[in-house]
């Protein structure tokens, strides 16, 4: 890393997780830190922990609450009453809310989780954008998901707020391209953190999928990139293939496989498994015409204009005959009866035929 001694970087939800993680890695490459958390016992021990370790450098501990709708203004004022400029926002701190909107979960608590992911957010960036304007020199970092760009059951609100901070990332990231300060949105999936707990969706499939993947490898993701000037980074492959088929698949069909994930890790019935093996099927047929996309996405910067011109009508056509085939596997999911081998081979075929069609 390339030490940055001088430089002050803020991260909100800097007592755990990811927040932490990232919180570690500006600290090894030198920068000062503006810790924000709630003020608990966990702030406290990160606060020993970091001037413990970084003695030579400024850490400065803030505990609010950013449900609080002054606290943004009030982290900013006592900033810069200290002198302190921040060269780095990691908009980092979020929470979600586990439930059926209608009938199961608290309103109160939803507008806290829009106060924060959103409100907060929009807050702290427009005040220390604007700085970093003024200097022509600054990073932030946003916190989306995979979320934001898949409905998200069961935690609806959640997954609207993380739609908003990709959306509103990506707009400020294009009024900002004349100037050189950066917006990168990290989007990770589960991850193994306090939010299923704190979110009330203990015991889910998306909790139990989240303890395989360590918050330090989506932190450093998120900090190569915000540090190469990204405009976004999906953590892990996994995560990767999960966006690239959201994009060809129906949005109900997306719907349906998020809020799977949001099911007790114990429940299984045969109803369920015939619709998992349906989804694989899903997957095996798309895999191929995604596989197909990536290359033409390759090689298209080499391209003559004729063969772009060609190249951007047969990725119409791939698009549509992906979704066409997405529609075909959803509506064979109400039959039942076919092995699970004859049909994973069907689906490949299939798959493979249409993109043979397609780039013929």
């Amino acid at each position: 890393m390339t030490t940055q001694t001088g430089k002050t970087a803020l991260i909100t939800g800097a007592s755990s997780g990811i927040g932490k993680e990232l919180a570690t890695l500006f600290a090894q490459d030198g920068y000062n830190l503006v810790l924000v958390a709630l003020s608990d016992e966990k702030l406290n021990a990160v606060e020993q922990d970091f001037k413990s370790a970084y003695s030579g450098q400024q850490i400065t501990v803030i505990g609010k609450d950013l449900a609080a709708v002054n606290a943004p203004q009030e982290i900013y004022d006592e900033l810069s009453g200290q002198g302190i400029q921040v060269d780095v926002l990691v908009n980092n701190a979020g929470f979600g809310e586990y439930g059926m909107f209608a009938t199961e979960t608290d309103l109160q608590k939803e507008l806290d989780i829009i106060q924060v992911n959103i409100s907060a957010l929009v807050y702290l960036t427009k005040l220390f954008s604007k700085d970093m304007v003024q200097r022509n020199s600054g990073k932030i970092l946003m916190l989306g998901s995979v979320a934001s760009v898949m409905p998200n059951p069961m935690m609806a609100v959640y997954g609207a707020t993380k739609s908003f901070i990709y959306s509103f990332s990506e707009a400020l990231r294009n009024e900002l391209k004349d100037s050189d300060v950066t917006v990168t949105v990290l989007m990770p999936g589960a991850t193994d953190t306090d939010f299923f707990n704190r979110a009330g969706a203990m015991n889910t499939k998306a909790q139990e999928e989240a303890r395989k993947t360590d918050p330090a490898r989506v932190a450093k993701d998120g900090y190569e990139a915000l540090m190469a000037g990204k405009d976004k980074v999906i953590s892990g492959m996994k995560n990767k293939l999960s966006v690239a088929s959201s994009y060809v698949l129906p949005d109900g069909a997306v719907a349906a496989n998020m809020r799977k994930q949001m099911q007790d890790k114990n429940y299984a019935t045969d109803q369920e498994e015939e619709s998992q093996m349906n989804s694989l099927l899903l997957g095996v047929g798309v895999a191929a015409l995604a596989v197909a996309g990536l290359l033409l996405f390759r090689s298209y910067n080499n391209l003559s204009t004729y063969d772009k011109l060609r190249y951007r009508a047969k990725a119409k056509r791939l698009s549509w005959k992906a979704q066409q085939m997405a529609n075909e596997y959803t509506n064979q999911a109400q039959h039942a009866g076919q092995s699970v081998v004859d049909s994973l081979k069907g689906a490949y075929q299939n798959g493979k035929a249409r993109v043979e069609e397609t780039l013929a």
